[in-house]
């Protein structure tokens, strides 16, 4: 993919690796469109891109994302790249976690990036032509402590996104899978605790990962080529995303059999 002319959507682009990507596909010659719940940061983003438009909204309130996805649509008639990267973390023990935690996790992480995309892939099929990108997680292909919610939704996402990348595969419209590591962006400041509370402190290796704009380089770049599964990390994190890595041939396989009619199939009940 060439950036140049191109729409791309981003949610969550307030901050982090969000308004990093933002700022990169704008550097690229593209048009980007902005959105977040926060439109003073929004608006600090779009003043370091050439041509924006903002569409300030709460992810967990469907009528506001039907008329975002309308406003983005009608924009340059049509997206060429949509980036699910919205999200919030947690930091908590399951045996103290209140099951509201739970909840809102799966509301923000899973279920407000699902309806994203089933909002763009109708008319992205018509049209023949684009891509969707979901920001995952390296703990969303290792379990990790302290984040049993966090990585139930990323590892949810990454089976939706595969499942689509699948049903997709002979429209035109590519699917994209995000496994970051650790990112220096406001995470795990901002992670729920076992109450719901933000926890309001950041981690060392957080602080210490790779620079938000250095992550969006690197995706943008694997995007653009083309690549199904991207894992962004270094060190360790590098070591689980690759140790779990999805092997193209398996990629391959399932597409294979919706190119032989496996849903038409399915559909008829055979």
């Amino acid at each position: 993919m060439d950036y140049t002319g191109k729409t791309v959507w981003i949610t969550g682009a307030s901050s982090g690796i969000g308004a990093a990507l933002a700022r990169d596909a704008a550097g690229r010659g593209a048009h980007v469109i902005l959105s977040g719940r926060d439109k003073a940061r929004l608006a600090d983003v779009a003043g370091d891109c050439d041509e924006t438009l903002v569409l300030p909204f709460d992810v967990r309130d469907d009528e506001a994302l039907a008329e975002a996805t309308r406003r983005a649509l009608d924009w340059k008639d049509g997206i060429d790249l949509a980036v699910a990267n919205a999200g919030v973390s947690q930091r908590s023990r399951a045996l103290k976690t209140d099951m509201q935690v739970y909840r809102d996790i799966i509301a923000i992480d899973l279920t407000a990036q699902i309806a994203f995309a089933q909002g763009l892939i109708g008319p992205m099929v018509e049209r023949g032509s684009g891509a969707l990108a979901f920001i995952s997680s390296i703990a969303g292909k290792v379990g990790v402590p302290m984040r049993t919610g966090y990585c139930a939704v990323k590892f949810g996402l990454a089976g939706y996104g595969d499942a689509l990348r699948a049903e997709l595969s002979q429209s035109g419209v590519s699917v994209h899978m995000i496994y970051p590591g650790s990112v220096a962006t406001d995470v795990s400041r901002n992670a729920l605790t076992s109450d719901g509370s933000a926890r309001g402190v950041s981690d060392k290796v957080i602080d210490e990962g790779i620079p938000a704009p250095e992550a969006a380089g690197i995706m943008l770049n694997a995007i653009a080529k083309g690549e199904r599964e991207i894992i962004v990390a270094r060190g360790m994190e590098e070591q689980m995303g690759e140790a779990r890595r999805t092997p193209d041939a398996l990629f391959d396989q399932v597409a294979a059999m919706v190119a032989g009619g496996y849903m038409e199939r399915m559909e008829e009940g055979e």
